[in-house]
C-alpha cells in the first residue's frame, strides 16, 4: 500500500523564495486531494537583543517589550502571511479549498514546525531552503536541516536557487 498524504504542513521563512515552495506545496495537495497548513515560526528574541533593551530602556521591563513587540510582529506576520496566500490564490480560485489554516506563531522553528505537524497529524512537511550555487549542493539550511532530524514524518525540502 502507498503512503496516504491528507494533510501538509507548509513551514516558511517569509523570504522572497516562498513562492516556488508554496507552489510545490500546491501541486502535491491537489494530486493527493489533500489540505495545506501555512506555517511561520518566529524566532524569540536572542539574549543580546534582550540585554540591549535592558541596557538602553532601563525604565520599562524587558518582558513588556518583548511582549508587545512580538505580539506586534506576530500580527504583522501574519497580515503577510494571508495576503501572500491570498495573491497567490487568486489566479485559481478553486485552491483557495486546498488552504485549510494559515498560522503565525514564536518559538524554535524546528522544534515548534515538528510540534505543528504531530499536532495536526500531518503526512507531510514541506519547507523550503536557500541554495547558493557556489555553495556545496550537500548543505542544508539550519531549519530545514533540523526539522528532518526532529520530524516522525516525512520532510520534503524543496531547493530554492538565489
Amino acid at each position: 500500500m502507498y503512503p496516504e498524504i491528507k494533510t501538509i504542513l507548509y513551514a516558511t521563512d517569509l523570504g522572497d523564495h516562498m513562492r516556488p515552495v508554496f507552489r510545490f506545496a500546491l501541486g502535491i495537495a491537489k494530486k493527493h486531494d489533500a489540505r495545506i497548513t501555512m506555517l511561520h515560526v518566529a524566532e524569540p528574541l536572542g539574549s543580546g537583543v534582550l540585554a540591549a533593551i535592558d541596557i538602553y530602556m532601563p525604565d520599562v521591563t524587558v518582558k513588556e517589550v518583548v511582549r508587545d513587540g512580538m505580539q506586534k510582529a506576530l500580527v504583522d506576520m501574519q497580515r503577510r502571511l494571508d495576503a501572500f496566500c491570498e495573491d497567490e490564490l487568486k489566479q485559481n480560485p478553486e485552491d483557495r479549498q486546498l488552504v485549510s489554516e494559515v498560522t503565525v506563531v514564536s518559538g524554535r522553528p524546528a522544534e515548534i514546525i515538528t510540534k505543528q505537524a504531530d499536532e495536526l497529524k500531518a503526512d507531510l512537511i514541506v519547507v523550503g531552503t536557500h541554495t547558493d550555487p557556489r555553495v556545496s549542493a550537500f548543505l542544508l539550511g539550519s531549519t530545514a536541516r533540523k526539522v528532518t532530524q526532529l520530524s516522525k514524518i516525512p520532510v520534503l525540502v524543496v531547493p530554492v536557487y538565489e
